[in-house]
């Protein structure tokens, strides 16, 4: 006859409540383990303007979406969205924030951008600025939605100074691919720059970023991200327009000007690109900015108003004179100033 099992220490004594082992006391020389502080805002990668995309295996390509850049803070205390600028626009983006709220996971700054898609799923600009109420308006917007591109921190760990390729590891993991809802992925492409970009040309879209794989995140423009794009499109300064009585607002021909050091020089105009909606708003931006002498040399022109060259504009061109003017223009909105836009520089 076999003997019965012992039973089992923790079957001992059913009638008393089983308990673990006392707690021994922490030893003050067994190190915690290391958490990096939560950045309470970090300065953008911003992305450095190429005509070709770069070559080799290095490098992998995305969309270039054209939005406002936001940085995504999840903190133990709630959710912080903010502007380029250090703005905090967190109300401003309701569905964002609620989004961010559900997202598995304890503390983590998100880097992407916020961005209203058409009909065709492209980015629009003006359509991201007309359900914010237009430069310097309020309102919140419930159709923006947040491509993120990158994670700078994660749970307790910042990951500045991790590969790109860790970091989006981590970020596909908290964002998945393929997802609709309003964060969702910015997904990375493998493939052929050149073809890429002849592609972007194709589906009309703005054009497509490439970042290096192994290189940690770096504020600044230091090369680790390029742009290349399809059609030109950069912020200038208005300083002042022409009066028509015909065209939307009353706003014939907008006078742009570009930074050259200090200073400002005149770059031509542009006359499309408006609706009645987007006219107006800026008419009345322009209206309070009325100066009587031009703040830069625009040439003779007849029926102009000038104004302090207080405006940013986002414009889309194809090419530039020989006298250095803008060439095929189209207006596309003004560029908020929590969004700091870069002025176009001339060389």
């Amino acid at each position: 006859m076999t003997k019965p099992p012992k039973p089992k220490p923790l079957l001992q004594d059913t009638d008393k409540p089983v308990r673990s082992r006392p707690r021994k006391p922490r030893d003050p020389a067994q190190p915690n383990l290391p958490f990096d502080p939560m950045p309470d805002r970090i300065e953008p990668c911003l992305a450095l303007l190429k005509v070709r995309p770069p070559k080799g295996d290095d490098w992998f390509y995305e969309i270039k979406w054209d939005g406002y850049r936001l940085s995504v803070h999840i903190e133990p205390t709630g959710i912080r969205i903010l502007t380029r600028g250090g703005h905090d626009w967190t109300d401003r983006f309701p569905a964002i924030k609620q989004a961010a709220l559900w997202l598995p996971v304890g503390t983590a700054i998100l880097d992407g951008e916020a961005v209203v898609l058409d009909e065709q799923g492209r980015s629009d600009f003006g359509l991201l600025q007309q359900s914010l109420g237009g430069r310097g308006g309020k309102k919140s917007s419930s159709d923006a939605i947040f491509m993120a591109f990158d994670l700078l921190y994660f749970d307790g760990h910042d990951l500045r100074n991790s590969e790109l390729d860790m970091r989006r590891h981590l970020l596909e993991d908290l964002v998945p691919a393929g997802e609709q809802g309003d964060i969702r992925l910015s997904e990375q492409i493998e493939a052929d720059g050149d073809q890429l970009l002849a592609s972007a040309y194709e589906l009309d879209l703005e054009g497509i970023i490439a970042k290096q794989r192994r290189a940690p995140y770096r504020s600044g423009r230091g090369g680790e991200w390029l742009k290349i794009k399809c059609i030109q499109s950069d912020g200038f300064v208005i300083v002042g327009y022409e009066k028509s009585t015909a065209s939307f607002g009353g706003i014939g021909r907008l006078l742009l000007a570009a930074r050259k050091g200090d200073e400002l020089v005149y770059v031509g105009g542009v006359g499309t690109g408006f609706n009645e909606r987007s006219a107006a708003e800026l008419r009345e931006q322009m209206d309070k900015l009325i100066i009587a002498k031009p703040a830069v040399d625009t040439g003779r022109k007849r029926n102009a108003v000038f104004i302090d060259p207080k405006l940013v504009a986002e414009i889309e061109y194809r090419a530039w004179t020989h006298d250095g003017k803008l060439r095929h223009t189209s207006y596309k909105g003004l560029r908020d100033a929590a969004d700091e836009a870069t002025v176009y520089e001339l060389a």
